[in-house]
């Protein structure tokens, strides 16, 4: 720990950590082994980190909701495991409406990032440089967003969706696609994402053919999901596409 550090008596410090100077920790703070924080970070009260994080240069972890319904009501982030959070990241805690702000084990989180209150962010997502997420987001699993995006507050990404760079996202992205273009829109299911982490070759056919009947068809909505649940009533991968679009308060992309 750096002489110029700040941290409170009501902070608990995993084993082989490390703090950088003039990096100010407050109280009921968890930080857990081996994680290693940068100088001139801000982690503020209510904030939980797991093992093995790098958080760098100027981060500011914690810090209450821009929400101007907030009362100072309890309320906390939480990071997992194995995550990085690059220069200048912010990220705000939660509101009543899920009390947490949650960021997943294998985390990604380019420089200049915002995540804005009561978000989730699950396991192995990368957040490409200065994109920007509104309160209340949902971010599946192995998702990639690309830099300078803003996300709409409420919105939802799906698992295994790659979305490019510099683009708009106001309606909810499905699992397992490519989103660009702007407007946003459907760009072809993902492939090499698919690919490279272990979907067989049936898997990503039966994807692909099932996307055909939402965005390829001429079908709506309703007439697409139930050909899908027709066809492939016995397909989980297709199932959590339906219940995706089933849920979704947005609606989904084109």
């Amino acid at each position: 720990m750096h002489k110029t550090a700040l941290v409170s008596d009501n902070v608990q410090l995993g084993k082989n950590i490390s703090i950088g100077a003039y990096s100010i920790i407050e109280n009921n703070v968890i930080i857990g082994d081996n994680t290693h924080i940068k100088e001139h970070v801000v982690i503020k009260e209510n904030t939980q980190i797991g093992q093995d994080c790098n958080i760098f240069q100027g981060a500011i972890l914690g810090e209450i909701p821009q929400d101007l319904k907030f009362e100072n009501e309890y309320s906390i982030l939480t990071i997992g495991n194995n995550t990085t959070i690059r220069e200048y990241v912010t990220i705000n805690r939660g509101t009543k409406d899920r009390c947490e702000t949650t960021i997943g084990n294998n985390i990604l989180m380019m420089a200049y990032v915002h995540v804005g209150h009561d978000t989730k962010v699950d396991d192995n997502v990368i957040i490409a440089n200065s994109v920007q997420i509104g309160g209340h987001v949902e971010i599946n699993q192995n998702a990639i967003i690309g830099g300078s995006t803003p996300i709409h507050q409420f919105s939802k990404i799906g698992a295994f969706s790659i979305i490019g760079g510099g683009l708009r996202i106001v309606q909810d992205i499905p699992p397992y696609i490519i989103a660009a273009g702007e407007p946003l829109k459907f760009s072809g299911i993902n492939s090499i994402g698919l690919r490279r982490n272990n979907f067989s070759a049936e898997d990503r056919k039966t994807i692909k053919h099932a996307y055909k009947y939402i965005y390829k068809s001429g079908l709506n909505r309703s007439e697409a999901i139930k050909k899908i649940e027709h066809s492939f009533s016995n397909k989980k991968l297709v199932q959590s596409i339906i219940s995706f679009i089933k849920s979704s308060n947005r609606g989904i992309i084109s």
